[in-house]
């Protein structure tokens, strides 16, 4: 293997999501596999351009693979999107002696690194971790799988209640711009109604179909509701309409918030991680820059980084006539 590489650092950026932890400890430890040096830098770009590192070894990364969120921390930084800002990250990371660099966060993670690359000819390898599963490339992201049977927990305690008291609960989950937590826990979870970005139900129509569920004996449902879907301007708005234009339930809205991206990563994610780990060093020790490691077709494969940001990971649609059947 051609190596001209003697010292990678890692980071991680943008919203924290389970299995981050689990790459850093891949990244880590398949350099010190290869012998050469590794870096972690803390608070993302931002410790970047400060020149917040510290040196890992493999027995650093101990004890982490269990462990939600990131011990990197992560946080957005305004001033690594000019030109000043990524001139200081690059003298930092020469004065370190760092010859290449993985970035583990999402689609605006990957749009710095890119730009980085662009400006410095500075070898980036990038590891897609995002709950949304929302990046091009990749048929999952890091922490969409245990992000998903966080959810589908959350909507079994709901049911119990909503079924012990002829309630109509609205449930919101992440995906402001993609539906694939809502429309697989929705399945999961046997909701009646799914409402993503992808798909415009409009309010009639969900009202009918409410109608129809309960004309066919249900006595409780569940609307499972992507916060970027269009019908209302927000769940609330949804829960007022159909509480003004259908009668026999005690409408309630419960929105899970943050609590989707917490939590130990599921085994899925944990063996991700450490495959997605282990390709992007050795790629970058292999001469490749500038790319994103995925899952295709359960093999780990490299998407450019440009279309990993641009394209638009596309919805199932045999999810959504599964959906429509299973809501019967």
């Amino acid at each position: 293997m051609p190596n001209k590489i003697k010292k990678l650092a890692v980071l991680t950026s943008g919203g924290d999501s389970p299995g981050m932890n689990a790459a850093i400890r891949s990244v880590v430890r398949t350099c010190a596999y290869h012998k050469i040096e590794c870096i972690a830098v803390y608070r993302g770009y931002e410790g970047l351009m400060e020149g917040d590192f510290k040196t890992m070894n493999a027995r650093s990364v101990k004890d982490i693979i269990n462990k939600g969120g990131t011990i990197l921390k992560s946080a957005r930084s305004d001033e690594f999107r000019t030109k000043e800002g990524r001139l200081k990250a690059f003298n930092k990371l020469n004065e370190a002696n760092v010859d290449g660099l993985v970035v583990i966060g999402g689609d605006g993670t990957f749009t710095g690194a890119l730009i980085f690359n662009q400006e410095y000819n500075f070898p980036v390898m990038g590891i897609p971790g995002t709950i949304d599963n929302d990046i091009f490339g990749t048929s999952h992201t890091l922490g969409f799988d245990t992000a998903l049977n966080t959810v589908v927990e959350a909507i079994d305690k709901i049911r119990d209640t909503a079924s012990s008291h002829n309630r109509l609960f609205f449930i919101e989950v992440m995906g402001r711009d993609v539906g694939h937590i809502a429309l697989n826990t929705g399945i999961a979870g046997g909701a009646e109604e799914i409402l993503i970005p992808e798909e415009d139900l409009g309010l009639d129509r969900l009202v009918d179909s409410l109608n129809r569920s309960k004309k066919s004996g249900k006595s409780s449902s569940i609307v499972i509701v992507a916060e970027g879907d269009k019908i209302g301007k927000n769940i609330f708005e949804l829960k007022d309409y159909v509480d003004e234009n259908m009668s026999g339930y005690d409408v309630r809205v419960s929105v899970l918030g943050h609590m989707q991206r917490g939590g130990s990563p599921s085994c899925f994610d944990r063996v991700l991680a450490s495959r997605m780990g282990v390709k992007a060093v050795e790629s970058l020790l292999e001469g490749e820059s500038n790319f994103m490691v995925g899952l295709l077709n359960n093999k780990m494969e490299l998407t450019p980084l440009e279309k990993a940001i641009k394209g638009k990971s596309k919805i199932n649609l045999e999810l959504l006539r599964v959906s429509d059947i299973m809501s019967t």
